[in-house]
């Protein structure tokens, strides 16, 4: 059975111009993602793997082309999509639980069964005791748990992961993949996940087929 096309990427180019110069960042990029599929692309530093991201989440224009998520032509930001970026950006002065709250408030969403559900994740996700510590007592994996546990609370239909890994140790790497892959696993999320190390691709891809 065919799979449904889901996110569709027709002929996006992208040139980024400055007063001296111009750099062509994207040329002629086309692909389709089907309805639950995790897509990684793994690419050198530079090489336009952010942008790509960027102009699918609507916070940038291409230059030609469209994206098409759902059937629907992205000109914007669109609710349906959660970005995870490279930095967690989480309030130092907000506790986690209210980190993670944050896109609900944005969106006028913080309602009784919201505030449920994103305690669910929070507890899933083995923050539980942690919902009312701030940022800083936290180590850098467990701080990209909650960035991701902020990014799925708005009950996103697309994630965009930009080098969710690329801030931490070994170590945490490895604990982070783990987490991120059960939580992909658990959510059935259709994702796009960016990275330059392509040990990162392989590891992600032998966690999701367990």
């Amino acid at each position: 059975m065919q799979q449904t096309k889901f996110v569709e990427i027709k002929n996006i180019s992208k040139i980024y111009h400055t007063l001296d110069d111009e750099t062509k960042a994207l040329d002629n990029i086309s692909f389709d993602i089907g309805k639950g599929e995790i897509v990684t692309i793994v690419g050198p530093s530079g090489c336009g793997k952010s942008t790509i991201l960027s102009i699918i989440a609507g916070l940038v224009k291409p230059s030609s082309g469209d994206v098409f998520i759902n059937g629907e032509k992205i000109v914007d930001t669109n609710k349906a999509i959660g970005y995870m970026f490279q930095s967690d950006h989480l309030f130092q002065w907000r506790t986690i639980i209210e980190n993670v709250l944050i896109g609900l408030e944005i969106q006028n969403k913080v309602n009784k069964e919201s505030i449920k559900r994103v305690n669910r994740l929070v507890e899933t996700y083995g923050l539980g005791e942690f919902k009312n510590h701030y940022p800083n007592q936290l180590s850098g994996g467990m701080r990209q748990r909650v960035a991701l546990i902020r990014t799925l609370a708005i009950e996103p239909e697309l994630l965009l992961l930009d080098e969710p890994f690329s801030a931490l140790d070994y170590q945490s790497r490895l604990a982070v993949s783990d987490d991120i892959s059960d939580i992909l696993k658990r959510e059935k999320k259709t994702a796009i996940m960016v990275t330059h190390d392509i040990a990162d691709v392989i590891y992600i891809k032998v966690l999701l087929k367990k």
